[in-house]
């Protein structure tokens, strides 16, 4: 296993994921309506950004099995928000737990992070075993800079999470 660059070759798989509802059933993105195309410029996107790091997480071989991120990164506050998502043949086999801990290992270490956010929706049971069974820690405090990419909606429905470098990754 191994993170890293988007790469074009990436949104075949990238889009099977987006139109898979095991994977998109609780996430907040109507992912059913992307395209190839969509995915194309997302990848192109994510080369430049310096507000959001994502990369993918892969096999041994390069293949792609899912993208993690680091979004709205505030460098003034040292914070941002973890995003993860993988394709149904990665679910069970080590790539979510990797790829998690390897982006927040860099964000703390390499960004000089102090602190790293995400939600889940409480309905999504198999997100929340996860997280839970990872040992990483709940939390009510969220930066607003980080809650205000929300709606009030969903932020009633979110369970959230944080990881700092005081805590460092389980």
């Amino acid at each position: 296993m191994k993170l890293r660059k988007l790469v074009p070759a990436d949104a075949p798989l990238m889009l099977e994921w987006m139109h898979d509802p095991d994977v998109v059933g609780h996430l907040g993105t109507n992912f059913s309506e992307k395209t190839i195309e969509d995915c194309r410029n997302f990848i192109a996107y994510a080369q430049d950004s310096v507000d959001d790091l994502h990369m993918a997480v892969a096999t041994d071989e390069d293949e792609y099995m899912g993208t993690v991120s680091l979004k709205h990164i505030d460098r003034e506050a040292a914070t941002a928000e973890f995003a993860i998502t993988v394709r149904s043949a990665a679910m069970g086999k080590g790539y979510s737990q990797y790829g998690m801990r390897e982006i927040l290992r860099y964000g703390l270490s390499q960004l000089g992070l102090s602190a790293i956010y995400w939600c889940v929706s409480a309905a999504n049971k198999r997100a929340v075993r996860f997280y839970d069974k990872c040992g990483y820690t709940r939390t009510a405090q969220v930066p607003m800079h980080i809650l205000s990419c929300y709606t009030e909606e969903q932020r009633a429905n979110f369970l959230w999470y944080v990881v700092t470098v005081a805590a460092q990754c389980p």
